[in-house]
């Protein structure tokens, strides 16, 4: 499966546990290849403070790590980098910068430097509108009309949960899973057969 294919069902309302094995498979991979990847490559350090908060607030630390231990800002940098188009980067990009255009318009600081009352606030007002894009998304399909545009937090919330739950930290222990081997690693020999 392309990656590009992989980003297309990621941007669609389908959900993460409905996602075809090898589409899974290559999102595991990614993953693995984040936390191997050496640093950031698209988001600054505001930026990626940013993506931590709101990641954490969208999944996090219980009694397993959230999406702050699972590294889930490493995984979505990797697929800004080597993924998205460079116009989807920048309309990622300007949806994160909208965020804290948002919180200072409403409580005159950034997103990283509100109370937690304030960014669950915004992050309320982010998915209502998030769930009107699904509705809008769903009306579309079924007409056969012009996809609306993409949604920031809707894509944020999507991977989001893809990073989460194809780390080793959401398959492994959260979910109890094994996972999957992102390659074949060619036939091993069986032993032979008692007689």
């Amino acid at each position: 499966m392309q990656r590009r294919d992989v980003l297309k069902l990621l941007g669609s309302t389908v959900a993460l546990s409905a996602l075809p094995r090898e589409a899974l498979a290559v999102l595991i991979e990614a993953n693995a290849a984040a936390s191997h990847n050496g640093g950031l490559k698209t988001l600054n350090a505001h930026q990626d403070a940013t993506v931590v908060i709101i990641s954490e607030m969208i999944i996090p630390e219980t009694d397993t790590p959230g999406a702050k231990g699972a590294k889930v800002n490493e995984f979505i940098d990797l697929l800004l980098s080597e993924w998205f188009e460079p116009e989807e980067t920048k309309q990622f990009l300007a949806g994160l910068e909208q965020v804290d255009v948002q919180s200072r318009t409403r409580f005159n600081a950034s997103f990283v430097d509100c109370s937690e009352a304030q960014r669950t606030e915004l992050l309320k007002d982010l998915d209502s509108t998030a769930m009107l894009f699904t509705q809008k998304q769903k009306e579309a399909a079924h007409t056969a009309g012009a996809p609306p545009p993409m949604d920031f937090f809707y894509m944020m919330k999507k991977l989001t949960l893809t990073g989460y739950y194809t780390s080793e930290i959401g398959f492994a222990k959260e979910l109890g899973k094994s996972i999957i081997p992102p390659g074949h690693s060619g036939c091993a020999p069986l032993p032979e057969a008692s007689k």
